[in-house]
């Protein structure tokens, strides 16, 4: 898990998945994978422990696995998390071009710009 290049947590994401796994009795590990969203392509589901898979992200004592085969998918992707007085919830954010539903959870790639005067293939 070169640094700079997987998953990264923002410092409030770090804190509730701690909490979230210390509450689970896993303390210090937590469980990402992608699964079939219905406003957007991919949703993420957090599920405590070690499931499968390998280390995606680390920060504040807290290591966050994925599948092997979803690690790709995940590059350049920051989690975060905003709670308020109704709740709370993890959120996607990319400098790529991503769309992300306003659920924040959900999202799919966007497609490369076609270069100019380069046609498209079907």
């Amino acid at each position: 898990m070169p640094k700079g290049h997987g998953l990264q947590l923002t410092a409030a994401a770090a804190a509730e998945l701690g909490r979230q796994a210390a509450v689970a009795g896993t303390p210090g590990m937590m469980h990402l994978d992608l699964v079939d969203g219905q406003c957007e392509r991919w949703v993420i589901r957090i599920r405590p422990g070690r499931l499968a898979g390998e280390p995606v992200a680390r920060a504040d004592g807290i290591t966050l696995f994925a599948p092997a085969d979803q690690s790709e998918r995940l590059t350049a992707l920051e989690l975060d998390y905003r709670g308020d007085l109704s709740g709370g919830g993890f959120l996607i954010r990319s400098p790529q071009p991503l769309r992300i539903c306003a659920c924040g959870a959900s999202f799919s790639p966007t497609p490369e710009p076609m270069a100019e005067g380069v046609p498209a293939t079907k």
